[in-house]
């Protein structure tokens, strides 16, 4: 019983692992067009609502949902949290959480009317959740270190 539930929690935390890295690889993409937009313009207004719906109604709730799948099959399995691609796999999630709270805090500047960073800051961003989901994947399949 628990083999079982334990592949239905993984199955769960990778479905929303997957959701989450999504929005986060085309989030920093809306602000790349928001940028281009005229200021005031009716593109900006729907850039804001864009960024607003992917945030609130797919991101965040995903990243949620990772975190509690992952802690739920850290909970079944404890022995995983002792290892070093555990450790290094762990980093890079928090590190993930880190880049999503300045995602979260950048949209409510771009929704405020302003324009943080510039256009290039945000092509050359948009890299970074890829860097960190290729060392999460990584440590998971090939389990470096053991």
């Amino acid at each position: 019983m628990t083999s079982s539930l334990y592949l239905w929690i993984k199955v769960l935390h990778i479905l929303s692992v997957v959701a989450w890295m999504a929005a986060m690889l085309y989030l920093p993409r809306l602000f790349v067009y928001h940028h281009q937009a005229e200021a005031g313009g009716e593109a900006e207004g729907f850039f804001v609502t864009m960024e607003r719906r992917l945030l609130k109604g797919i991101m965040t709730p995903a990243m949620i949902a990772t975190w509690l799948f992952g802690l739920a099959l850290i909970a079944l399995v404890p022995s995983l949290a002792a290892t070093v691609w555990f450790t290094i796999k762990f980093i890079a999630v928090l590190a993930m959480s880190g880049l999503h709270g300045f995602y979260s805090v950048s949209q409510r500047a771009f929704e405020g009317g302003q324009r943080p960073r510039s256009e290039r800051f945000w092509r050359i961003i948009n890299e970074v959740p890829f860097a960190l989901l290729a060392v999460i994947v990584i440590m998971v399949i090939v389990k470096p270190f053991l």
